[in-house]
């Protein structure tokens, strides 16, 4: 028996399958605690944990802002996350409370709170690099995003 009719079998099933809609992506659980997305009820701070607040200016609605708090070496390159905050623009100021947990670092290593702002999966706005003096809480106020260059 000629095995011909088997592989013609397979590959119309493999086409078949590739040619189908894609199902829906199942929401995921952050991957990190310190991932999360900002609700309505703040949680009291945990042992240990400091917290920058403040709002972002120019976020326009329908937009997906990122705000990370990183470790960073003197020429600007990440070498660690200290904290992550996802946020959905609304339009007007947007408030936020970003958590982390404070960690000793290395000399020369320098804190920032960077942040990105996107639309439709296109970057268009972002929070100039701002250097945080000390690890404890904050309050930064208002801070405006620029365009993406």
């Amino acid at each position: 028996m000629s095995s011909r009719p088997f592989a013609l079998l397979g590959l119309s099933l493999l086409l078949a399958a590739c040619s189908s809609q894609p199902e829906e992506e199942i929401p995921q659980a952050p991957s990190a605690p310190s991932e999360r997305k900002a609700s309505a009820a703040p949680q009291p701070l945990q042992a240990g944990q400091r917290e920058l607040r403040g709002s972002l200016l120019g976020a326009p609605a329908n937009s997906e802002v990122e705000l990370a708090l990183l470790v960073v070496d003197e020429r600007g390159r990440p070498r660690g996350e200290l904290g992550n905050l996802h946020l959905s623009g609304n339009g007007q100021a947007l408030p936020f409370s970003l958590r982390f947990e404070p960690q000793p670092f290395s000399p020369g290593l320098r804190v920032e709170l960077r942040g990105r702002a996107s639309q439709s999966g296109r970057l268009i706005l972002r929070l100039p690099p701002r250097t945080v003096s000390g690890t404890d809480s904050q309050m930064l106020g208002p801070l405006q995003l620029v365009p993406a260059p």
